[in-house]
């Protein structure tokens, strides 16, 4: 009888914290003594794709200079965890729509600046970067003049390329409104039956990057209008939890915005931001 995959390969302790570690450094993800068999589950395609006997080998190949640089790629594809939705959290959208983009609509018709900004941060297959494009789109499409961009970014590259491709099934599209259903996505015809593409009118809102919020400076002409990053930092330790939101405070603009998941909070950072609403925070001036 042949063994499932995850269980045709032991990890010992001492492979386990090699790997913990190295996984930490190149994402910020902190994992338990308790995720040894996720990285056995999610890591054992990998040994056998390299035709690797165990996970020394694996640790010992990743160090290779050439081969270990494209494997970290395929490394950090199969520890990130991509669980999303479009409409996910949907009180963040309503209070967006009915509190926050009117705010910012008036802030722009006093100052004559009609640039609005948004950063998705960790926006895996891309259905919230997509789901903030309607939301935009809706509430500015009798608004002209305005110039809006969504930068979404994520460590996945794999995650990456679904999402500048935008292709999902009915079941990924069931929460998003008929309305914006049919305005928004062409429906898949023949052998794309029961599939959805996102038209260009949004695609050309987003742009996707890849990028290491642990790691990485993020290099931008303006700070923006409101961070989404939501179900992310709660895989950090807070060491490095602190450090991205640092981050984000310095990537908005005074009194711009910050959505976190509902488990999330700002961990002794409340300073250098406000709870206006439910995991909803405003940048102090």
């Amino acid at each position: 009888m042949r063994l499932p995959v995850d269980l045709q390969y032991r990890i010992t302790d001492r492979e386990f914290n090699l790997l913990r570690d190295l996984i930490k450094e190149l994402t910020g993800i902190n994992l338990s003594d308790q995720k040894k068999m996720l990285v056995v589950s999610r890591l054992s395609k990998r040994l056998r794709a390299l035709g690797l006997p165990d996970f020394t080998s694996y640790v010992k190949y990743i160090a290779e200079d050439d081969a270990g640089s494209q494997e970290i790629d395929h490394l950090i594809n199969r520890m990130t965890t991509n669980k999303t939705d479009f409409y996910r959290e949907s009180h963040h959208f309503a209070f967006l729509t009915d509190v926050l983009l009117p705010e910012l609509y008036g802030e722009g018709v006093k100052t004559g600046s009609h640039k609005l900004r948004v950063w998705s941060a960790g926006c895996s297959s891309g259905e919230e970067p997509y789901t903030i494009a309607i939301t935009l789109r809706e509430f500015f499409k009798d608004k002209s003049g305005w110039d809006i961009k969504i930068l979404a970014t994520d460590l996945d590259t794999e995650m990456l390329d679904k999402a500048r491709k935008g292709i999902y099934t009915e079941q990924i599209v069931h929460p998003v409104p008929t309305q914006y259903l049919h305005r928004y996505f062409k429906k898949g015809v023949g052998s794309n039956q029961g599939l959805f593409l996102v038209k260009d009118e949004l695609k050309e809102m987003v742009i996707f990057r890849r990028h290491n919020l642990v790691s990485e400076p993020l290099l931008i002409k303006s700070p923006f209008d409101i961070i989404f990053c939501r179900n992310v930092i709660i895989y950090f330790d807070d060491a490095t939890k602190g450090s991205v939101i640092r981050r984000f405070h310095g990537a908005l603009k005074s009194g711009g915005y910050l959505f976190l998941g509902h488990s999330e909070s700002l961990m002794g950072s409340e300073s250098r931001f406000k709870l206006i609403s439910n995991s909803t925070y405003r940048k102090g001036s």
